[in-house]
């Protein structure tokens, strides 16, 4: 699907320069000489790696459609995971740097969404927000309460987060997937 410089948007996949890149950051600039252009900063798909892009209006792009694959995680073995296609029932193996640092998250029988480009596997997409359980949270320092302080705690997966002070070892919270902050207290 062809668009223009112009009908560029954050999150949306194009083709360039024979590489995929995700749209980053946008902005519309006008300089008091020449024509008006879009100021993009990318990042490709595979490398992580960033680019900072000038597009014309007249400039045409080559948007890229994902195909998605709801997909259970059936087991890891060492840095690979097992998934299984929920309506193929086919069995894929993902390394653990595809997934990212959001691996860490994943739990048996999770269900993801599988990104696929051309039958590769781009990325793994997880759910918003999972319930992990507090195995280490620092004691509350007196007078802490008074204001909208956090403490660190450890969470069973290793990962360490910012939990506000009623947070105690044994208390399941709900964490964002994303970037691995504290949404509440789980019910």
């Amino acid at each position: 699907m062809k668009v223009s410089g112009n009908d560029l948007r954050i999150g949306m996949l194009i083709e360039h320069n024979g590489k995929l890149w995700t749209v980053c950051k946008l902005q519309h600039v006008k300089p008091g000489k020449g024509g008006a252009y879009m100021q993009t900063e990318m990042k490709e798909i595979r490398t992580g790696t960033k680019l900072n892009e000038r597009f014309r209006s007249d400039e045409v792009l080559e948007r890229v459609r994902l195909d998605e694959e709801e997909c259970q995680l059936l087991f890891r073995d060492g840095d690979l995971f097992t998934f299984m296609n929920m309506s193929t029932f086919d069995q894929l193996q993902i390394h653990k740097y595809v997934i990212g640092d959001a691996a860490c998250f994943l739990q048996d029988n999770m269900i993801v969404n599988i990104s696929m480009y051309e039958s590769e596997i781009i990325g793994v997409v997880l759910p918003d927000t999972v319930i992990m359980e507090v195995v280490e949270a620092d004691a509350v320092v007196k007078g802490q309460t008074a204001t909208a302080s956090y403490k660190p705690a450890v969470l069973e997966n290793g990962v360490r987060v910012l939990v506000p002070p009623h947070i105690e070892s044994g208390t399941r919270i709900v964490v964002n997937t994303s970037d691995a902050s504290y949404v509440e207290r789980a019910k």
